[in-house]
């Protein structure tokens, strides 16, 4: 009988959705400052066992002072932090059931990888034997057999991040925190990284906190991801749920690109839901129980993907706009076309176009004269 795969375990696995699941850390209105600064905002989370979890957010928003405060790094002003139901607030590092993975790696120059991946286990008083035989289990894990007996400046960068990864899984810690873990790997490397590290996570059963500014990085890997700004936790939930439904304009426009029309609403029946925009005229949405009438001044957010272009008006389509292509970025798997829409007092709106075939011809060219259309589930609501 052939395995489940990672990915379909994945998916079936939501305890935040299960009421009588037990979180394993827990983050109850926790505040702390550095002078008049306030880093981060009476912030309450929970994560659960096994759950790989994703902290987003710009630089100076909050993410690794809560990182260094849950390793003991850093203490709360205000609030409690609890592993397994025990308050570890006052709890020193070396006591926590908690290892944290540097985005320097901070490897030992002078000591071998097997060497690096000891040093804990040596510092725990474990013994000869025991340190031994896990080290050879770490090695094997992160595909480094053979290796031990090298240097760190013997390695490459992708071969160093697995030492830095094994050392702090040696000790077989509850929760393991990456610190931009991907940070310093070329574009390839750093992709086939995450599924590796998505598949050892699932393999092991840990609980993995990362904390990094790549969206597309966090969107990957994590089961549930929560994105920050100022201190505060302003949404928490899966990926998928992040990118289609943004509480906001700020997680619409961090997470992804998106176009947002200004406009207001001329009528509301049931879920449809009609828009004057500034850019496209009429717009129709679908958005399932609206929370405002006739005349409220919204935000709407059309993801580029989510956007048809053709030479020819489509007449069958409900939402559409007519333009002219102002810009052309050519990306590899996609295009990103720029055109302009509403004349002189008119802005811009991204498509991007998947390109499906190796074809050299392009379809469109600057200054076509062109129509775009989206179906009335494509656009959605944003709060300012």
């Amino acid at each position: 009988m052939r395995k489940a795969s990672p990915g379909s375990l994945r998916r079936a696995f939501q305890p935040w959705n299960d009421a009588d699941a037990k979180p394993l850390v827990e983050f109850r209105g926790v505040t702390k400052r550095f002078g008049a600064v306030t880093a981060v905002s009476e912030l309450s989370l929970s994560l659960y066992p096994r759950e790989f979890f994703a902290l987003l957010g710009p630089s100076g928003c909050g993410k690794t002072t809560l990182m260094r405060m849950l390793a003991g790094f850093e203490t709360p002003d205000e609030g409690q932090i609890l592993i397994d139901g025990i308050d570890i607030t006052a709890v020193p590092p070396h006591l926590r059931p908690v290892n944290m993975m540097f985005q320097s790696y901070a490897l030992f120059p002078h000591l071998s990888v097997a060497g690096n991946i000891a040093y804990g286990l040596k510092r725990e008083g474990l013994p000869r034997a025991e340190i031994a035989r896990r080290v050879e289990e770490m090695l094997a894990l992160v595909k480094l057999g053979g290796l031990g007996r090298r240097k760190p400046d013997q390695l490459s960068g992708g071969q160093r991040q697995r030492v830095a990864l094994a050392r702090a899984l040696a000790k077989r810690p509850k929760l393991l925190l990456l610190d931009e873990p991907m940070a310093a790997l070329d574009r390839k490397l750093r992709e086939a990284t995450q599924f590796e590290l998505m598949d050892l996570q699932s393999q092991l059963g840990t609980t993995f906190m990362v904390v990094t500014h790549d969206q597309d990085e966090a969107m990957t890997m994590a089961d549930r991801m929560a994105v920050m700004d100022h201190g505060r936790l302003v949404q928490i939930a899966p990926p998928d749920v992040i990118y289609e439904a943004p509480v906001n304009r700020y997680v619409a426009e961090f997470v992804g690109d998106i176009n947002v029309l200004e406009g207001r609403v001329t009528s509301v029946e049931g879920d449809l839901v009609r828009v004057e925009t500034v850019l496209a005229g009429k717009v129709e949405l679908d958005e399932e129980a609206p929370a405002f009438g006739r005349n409220a001044s919204v935000l709407v957010g059309l993801r580029p993907e989510k956007i048809a272009l053709n030479h020819e008006e489509p007449m069958q389509a409900v939402n559409k706009v007519a333009g002219e292509i102002w810009d052309i970025g050519y990306l590899g798997d996609v295009t990103m076309v720029q055109v302009m829409v509403g004349g002189e007092a008119g802005g811009l709106i991204k498509v991007a176009l998947t390109n499906r075939t190796r074809h050299s011809a392009r379809p469109f060219a600057w200054e076509d004269k062109v129509w775009l259309s989206w179906d009335v589930e494509a656009g959605l609501v944003l709060q300012p």
